[in-house]
């Protein structure tokens, strides 16, 4: 299935442009300085690339397949390592979605992912039939007591020590054993190969943002920890529109709202609105709270209206844009 290019969200172009520079100025820096001997066979050839500095010099590859494989080690150790001294978690005011989806493009943007593809998704809930339907994103839960960790036999999803469970993609043999595991249906096998260019495909793997995405591999919400090492709230929270994501660190009790921006409490704002987990019986200990759906901004509506007002909103646009 062929990709829109022209609708890559501009996170994935300053990512692809940024790593492209950083990267090559990385390896050439540090190849031109190494004098590690490597078991790569030379060949006499150089390649040209830009330093850090911006000097552009001559390398040998094999010095460079060194160096890339340095970097993936590192990009895999911090991964693993997370930032200590932090436990994430989310909540989500069930009272607030209103399925404008947002969240959902946001993330699919920045992951790289497909139309159809989804680490987190809006599902319309209603609880008995004389109750009121309401909309409910299901990202991960990033339990404490994750199963699907337990299952994998390589060692591909684990869990850090910020709470944060991710899948390195560079271990992963697609067994899918942490997909039968996972009581939430949170993770999605990779089908097809993903419809990269040759530049793209050749970036150095970051776990953090499971990018690039591999067939045959398993890929889910991430909590965004790339956004996380930056000091930045997820691709979804900043995304909705509505205020309907509050993230933060359990051990500050604290979380600030993605749209006001406000900062509470994290055990003032689950106590004061009866929040609760999802499946809490099962003894996962997730770490995405719901607050219920009561006092509700936006009165229901059906899913095929939303959706075909924003499809007709999207014709209008692009009409107005032609004239």
């Amino acid at each position: 299935m062929k990709k829109n290019k022209d609708n890559k969200s501009e996170t994935r172009r300053n990512f692809l442009k940024n790593s492209a520079l950083l990267g090559a100025g990385a390896l050439a820096s540090t190849a031109v300085l190494s004098s590690c001997s490597t078991d790569v066979e030379s060949t006499g050839e150089k390649v040209k690339l830009l330093t850090a500095t911006g000097e552009l010099v001559e390398v040998d590859p094999s010095q460079i397949k060194k160096v890339r494989k340095e970097k993936l080690s590192e990009l895999s150790e911090r991964g693993r390592e997370g930032l200590v001294g932090h436990h994430w978690t989310m909540v989500i005011d069930l009272s607030k979605c209103k399925n404008a989806r947002k969240c959902m493009s946001a993330c699919q943007g920045a992951h790289e992912l497909l139309p159809h593809q989804h680490h987190i998704n809006v599902l319309q809930m209603q609880d008995t039939p004389s109750t009121a339907p309401y909309y409910m994103p299901k990202p991960c839960f990033h339990c404490d007591n994750p199963p699907c960790t337990k299952v994998c036999p390589v060692n591909a999803t684990f869990k850090r020590k910020d709470g944060i469970v991710l899948i390195d993609n560079e271990r992963c043999i697609g067994c899918r054993f942490c997909i039968a595991a996972c009581p939430y249906s949170a993770r999605m096998f990779q089908w097809f190969e993903p419809d990269y260019t040759e530049e793209e495909r050749n970036r150095i793997y970051d776990v953090e943002l499971n990018v690039p995405q591999k067939k045959g591999t398993i890929t889910k919400c991430l909590f965004s920890a790339d956004r996380l090492r930056k000091g930045k709230l997820p691709y979804c929270v900043s995304a909705c529109p509505n205020g309907v994501y509050w993230f933060g660190d359990k051990m500050e009790d604290s979380v600030t709202n993605g749209t006001s921006k406000e900062t509470r409490k994290f055990s003032e704002l689950i106590k004061e609105n009866a929040g609760y987990t999802y499946f809490e019986d099962l003894g996962t200990k997730p770490q995405v709270y719901y607050l219920p759906p009561k006092q509700r901004t936006f009165d229901y509506e059906p899913v095929d209206k939303v959706m075909k007002e924003d499809h007709e909103g999207e014709e209008s646009t692009h009409s107005n844009a032609k004239h």
